[in-house]
């Protein structure tokens, strides 16, 4: 989808996901010592300023200037600083392995364009660091509950965990997530990687 799609979906809401990080985050983030952070597609910063009041030093990313003056807004209220950066991931390119935790969430992107960024996103995990990845799997789309229609933009474990150079695979799975009021739970997918000392 393109930065102006996102732009009037955010424009349209006062707040378009929820305010509170997404579970798998908050349970995968648990055991690790804060440190600096990278939020890629971060959109209204929910996990940004989270990660920020547990002390960690928080980079954004997005390509919706909506999203980020609202991850601003939303950062200075809650009385946190966030670096939020207004890029698109396809041309934005982070420091190498300058980050002890790097963020991709639910960006979901045809695989040409998702091994690109996520060939970044690995290199810039620090030696030690943690790559966390969270989405939609493909198995949504027959099997589960919301998010994309378009296969071309959904994939597996075994995609992203082909797309991580010089990591090491800790988790990559199937995970369901309930929805309230849904008939099924969605079904995401959940890779951990962390980059050796």
């Amino acid at each position: 989808m393109k930065r102006e799609h996102w732009n009037r979906r955010y424009g349209e809401a006062e707040l378009l996901w929820s305010a509170t990080p997404n579970r798998f985050v908050v349970a995968e983030v648990a055991d690790l010592a804060p440190g600096r952070a990278l939020d890629l597609a971060c959109g209204e910063g929910r996990h940004a300023i989270w990660l920020a009041e547990r002390g960690w030093r928080v980079t954004g990313v997005d390509f919706a200037a909506v999203a980020l003056a609202r991850a601003a807004r939303l950062a200075a209220a809650r009385g946190v600083e966030v670096e939020l950066v207004h890029a698109d991931l396809l041309a934005w390119e982070p420091p190498a392995r300058a980050f002890d935790l790097v963020l991709v969430l639910y960006l979901q992107l045809p695989a040409d364009e998702r091994r690109r960024v996520l060939r970044r996103a690995a290199a810039a995990v620090a030696p030690g660091g943690t790559f966390l990845l969270v989405g939609h799997h493909l198995a949504n789309l027959t099997e589960g509950h919301g998010g994309p229609s378009d296969a071309a933009v959904l994939c597996t474990e075994d995609d992203v965990a082909a797309e991580l150079p010089g990591l090491a695979l800790a988790r990559a799975e199937r995970v369901l997530r309930p929805v309230e009021g849904a008939p099924r739970d969605a079904i995401d997918l959940l890779v951990r990687a962390t980059r050796p000392r």
